[in-house]
């Protein structure tokens, strides 16, 4: 990275970061709104949206050992190395997502295999986000080292809008019945066309 300029490294890091949360937002807009019909068998609604609701959590626990795992990839092999790693391991954990089969086809291992999914991305995002800030960081210029460390937050909200317009687009094009039944899985298999470029 060094090669690069500090102004492309830094737009990188907010692109890597806007992917990783565009991943993020789609499965948390996802489980309020399908996972619940897909993955859970309860005969109460509120059980299976509460379940749904609760594998959010996951990622949150993961997190922490993303950071860990590749915070030591970036010490040993490069910074460069693990953000690419950590964008892979996000990026494959979501596609998987778009292809898996739901409960009524596998029963319990639907949402045992969502689960590990939602652990993977976790691990994904927790060690992107510390990785591209302190990438920001360390490229910046020694007078501009806060405003660079702006730029890999500013990620999170891009994410965010993107992962709406995606949803928002995908259901009206296909339809509400439709979009439940088999159209939420194209944000989650797109989630391929980011990690590539």
């Amino acid at each position: 990275m060094k090669n690069n300029s500090p102004q492309k490294i830094v737009i990188a890091t907010m692109v890597g970061t806007a992917i990783e949360y565009f991943d993020n937002y789609i499965y948390a807009m996802a489980a309020v709104l399908v996972f619940n019909h897909q993955f859970f068998s309860s005969a109460d609604p509120l059980s299976n949206q509460l379940a749904s609701l609760s594998t959010l959590a996951l990622a949150f626990f993961a997190r922490p050992i993303g950071s860990i795992l590749f915070g030591h990839i970036g010490d040993k092999f490069g910074r460069k190395k693990s953000l690419v790693f950590s964008l892979i391991m996000m990026g494959i954990s979501t596609v998987v997502i778009g292809f898996l089969p739901t409960y009524q086809s596998i029963g319990i291992w639907a949402t045992v295999l969502l689960c590990l999914c939602r652990v993977g991305q976790g691990i994904g995002i927790g060690g992107e986000w510390g990785g591209a800030a302190l990438v920001a960081i360390e490229n910046a210029p020694k007078n501009r080292r806060a405003w660079f460390g702006i730029f890999p937050q500013l990620g999170a909200p891009i994410g965010l809008l993107l992962a709406n317009a995606v949803f928002f687009i995908v259901s009206l094009i296909v339809g509400e019945e439709a979009f439940v039944e088999w159209g939420w899985r194209i944000p989650f298999i797109s989630s391929v066309v980011l990690v590539v470029m």
